[in-house]
């Protein structure tokens, strides 16, 4: 039986070996093959697309390309009176929201909200925060300057904006598909859409946050972030070699 016993050993130890040689490479294999390789959480992309029929490689495998919807460029006055651009030339992760000074209500809870968010990730310069009005004769720079009089978004990256003479109902609703339309009502002259809206560093649209559901404001101060180590990995630093 010993020398049984030792013929076994022998046998399992050899097994054992051969395992640990060849799992690594079958599971690179299935992995590859199943398109599970470096997989990880990602956000949707919203919006109409488009699918030309052309291809491109990615880990060894041809993957169809996608033409996603786009956030039109769009150049503002911000509450300083300066010119900004929504895409400027920097890559940024930004995420607009439209509102007006004279809603008492619904507007302010908008900005409330955001004062948090935009707090949460002021050194991170990745992040850019838009709020737009939709009242483009009303909101003046000098009136959203006294608007924000108790808020400091000066080292936040958040823009107080708004476009005079510009059809800014075609840019929420073709853009940012969002909501918004004058009304008849003078105390409530815009319907305005209620939702964040997330933007990757493509323009693409990747997340709604309604801000009249409970949980919202976290759910997108929690994918923001997801968003910035997606962008982190498609968009990894370069290593300088001498």
């Amino acid at each position: 039986m010993g020398k049984n016993t030792g013929k076994n050993k022998g046998i399992q130890t050899i097994m054992i070996l051969a395992i640990i040689l060849l799992l690594p490479g079958f599971l690179y294999v299935v992995l590859n093959r199943t398109g599970m390789a470096n997989s990880y959480s990602t956000l949707p992309i919203f919006g109409q697309k488009e699918v030309p029929g052309t291809t491109h490689r990615k880990w060894g495998r041809d993957i169809m390309d996608t033409i996603y919807h786009q956030v039109p460029n769009m150049s503002f006055i911000n509450y300083d009176g300066k010119p900004v651009e929504l895409f400027g030339k920097d890559s940024a992760i930004t995420v607009v929201h439209l509102f007006y000074s004279r809603d008492k209500s619904f507007s302010t809870t908008m900005i409330n909200s955001l004062n948090k968010i935009s707090g949460e990730f002021r050194h991170n310069k990745m992040i850019k925060f838009y709020s737009v009005s939709v009242d483009t004769t009303y909101d003046t720079p000098d009136v959203l300057k006294n608007y924000i009089k108790n808020i400091d978004p000066s080292d936040k990256r958040w823009y107080f904006v708004s476009k005079p003479n510009s059809d800014i109902f075609k840019f929420a609703k073709d853009g940012l598909l969002q909501d918004a339309l004058a009304t008849a009502d003078v105390n409530n002259p815009f319907v305005v859409g209620s939702s964040y809206v997330l933007i990757d560093t493509k323009r693409r649209i990747r997340g709604f946050y309604d801000i009249t559901m409970k949980k919202e404001a976290e759910r997108l101060s929690d994918e923001i972030k997801l968003l910035v180590v997606e962008e982190i990995r498609n968009h990894p630093p370069k290593i300088e070699t001498k």
